[in-house]
């Protein structure tokens, strides 16, 4: 049986660079509240949703390309394993072709087994298909406040 990890794509007309520029802006397209930097490899942010958190590391910066974030920790307390999360990744592909560029965003570990499942996908379709894909076409995007 394959694994079935989450994954949706995006297209806009922007070159493959400033997709991956625009990757690293997290407060401008996931959730304001971040702390440390997403820009190079080796980096460690975290994100917070209130008193929630994920704990992210680049483990994987290719430029124009690919960027991987993994995460070392977290606090999802609306689930029953609150470190749900841990040791997945989400990996973001970038190709670009003469008109547009696809990101493919895929949620390693994010299966349909996992309990957060359901609301985990809403949120990627909120805040990746729209958000991040409004950043890149208008230049901004509608990150979640807290």
């Amino acid at each position: 049986m394959t694994r079935q990890d989450f994954s949706i794509s995006i297209s806009a007309p922007v070159s493959a660079s400033d997709a991956c520029n625009q990757i690293v802006r997290v407060s401008e397209w996931w959730v304001k509240d971040i702390e440390g930097s997403a820009g190079n490899l080796g980096d460690i942010f975290t994100a917070r949703f209130g008193e929630p958190f994920v704990d992210f590391k680049i483990t994987e910066a290719v430029p124009n390309s690919k960027v991987v974030w993994h995460v070392t920790n977290c606090d999802l307390p609306w689930l029953t394993d609150k470190t749900e999360w841990k040791d997945t990744n989400a990996v973001f592909e970038v190709s670009a072709s003469q008109s547009e560029t696809t990101v493919t965003m895929t949620h390693e570990g994010l299966v349909p087994e996992a309990e957060c499942y359901d609301s985990c996908v809403q949120g990627w379709n909120q805040y990746f298909a729209q958000s991040f894909r409004h950043l890149l076409i208008d230049g901004y995007g509608m990150p979640q406040l807290h």
